[in-house]
């Protein structure tokens, strides 16, 4: 068991399900949520779901669920959606006592999906996790870490690099998934992923960072400064390296898709949780595959994280030789 704090957003979900009011329309090649919603109507919806959301809480939860002692760091208000985030830490025996309380609402996310097809539009409210100058990096000399699993702090650099170098002064790890803000700060990240041990993005994310197209130069690139890679790319899987070894992935079994919120976080977090127990690459992997392939078969981002004792089946982990070294 190891000891992993988790930095990042915590947000309240609130699920409009519906199979045909949210059908999509083709407008100049782009699908349209809102193209069969004429402004003024009154759209009944068949059904509503509450959850909490956020990388922070969503890594935290499987961490926590795979035996870990977990705690997690962000940013809430005090607010009924607040007390939602607290009621679920406490569910799943995640410490929040270093949570930063700010005056202003938490984190709401309103996700319209159409139960058909498991398409979305996602309406965001950025609230508490805005106030990230709050957040005391020295936390981590109390809370003595093994591993630091950061999320996006909204484009605060400043404070992130805080992190990541008092993570390194107390000897603890660092696992690195940055958001849309953060790549949009090429130079600072850059830095940052200097003191990363390892890096999780998405294909067009790892694109956003380093030049390159196709996936086997994008990881050797991202390598350069990271030891660990992770690059998902959606149903066509992912790619990892570690350096020594190379591996294709194939999208894990899926029964139904129902919803894909949350599969990014769960294969970060589902790699980490094995990886920090000491598991071989190859098998913490196969985790990773598993646990985003398991949340995106449930509504919300936590109901199918997994807790590390399923037996998985096997499932195409293709060595890519070339890229060993």
């Amino acid at each position: 068991m190891s000891r992993i704090v988790t930095l990042g957003a915590a947000t309240q979900d609130i699920y409009l399900l519906d199979r045909d009011d949210f059908a999509g329309v083709e407008l100049s090649q782009e699908l349209s949520i809102f193209g069969e919603m004429q402004v003024g109507d009154k759209i009944d919806i068949d059904h509503v779901h509450f959850d909490v959301g956020g990388g922070g809480t969503n890594s935290a939860t499987t961490f926590a669920r795979f035996g870990h002692e977990t705690i997690f760091i962000g940013s809430l208000g005090r607010d009924a959606s607040g007390d939602a985030v607290l009621e679920c830490l406490d569910h799943e025996n995640i410490d929040n006592s270093y949570i930063n309380y700010v005056d202003t609402h938490t984190d709401c996310s309103v996700v319209l999906l159409d139960v058909r097809n498991a398409e979305r539009t996602i309406l965001a409210y950025r609230g508490a996790s805005k106030y990230s100058t709050a957040l005391d990096p020295d936390d981590l000399e109390s809370i003595q870490p093994d591993w630091l699993y950061a999320t996006g702090l909204r484009g605060d650099m400043h404070k992130l690099l805080h992190f990541f170098e008092k993570a390194h002064e107390v000897g603890a790890k660092v696992m690195f998934n940055p958001g849309p803000e953060e790549l949009k700060e090429n130079t600072k990240l850059i830095g940052l992923l200097e003191l990363t041990d390892v890096l999780l993005v998405n294909k067009e994310e790892a694109a956003q960072i380093v030049p390159g197209t196709i996936l086997t130069e994008l990881t050797t690139r991202l390598h350069n400064y990271c030891p660990i890679v992770l690059i998902t790319d959606g149903i066509m899987g992912a790619i990892a390296t570690n350096g020594k070894e190379t591996y294709r992935l194939s999208v894990y079994e899926q029964e139904r898709v129902r919803d894909r919120t949350g599969a990014g976080d769960a294969f970060g977090s589902g790699f980490l949780a094995k990886h920090a127990d000491g598991a071989k690459f190859k098998e913490a992997l196969l985790y990773a595959a598993a646990n985003a392939s398991k949340v995106t078969q449930h509504y919300g981002a936590k109901q199918g994280i997994m807790t590390g004792t399923e037996v998985l089946h096997p499932m195409t982990i293709q060595e890519v030789k070339e890229n060993n070294k």
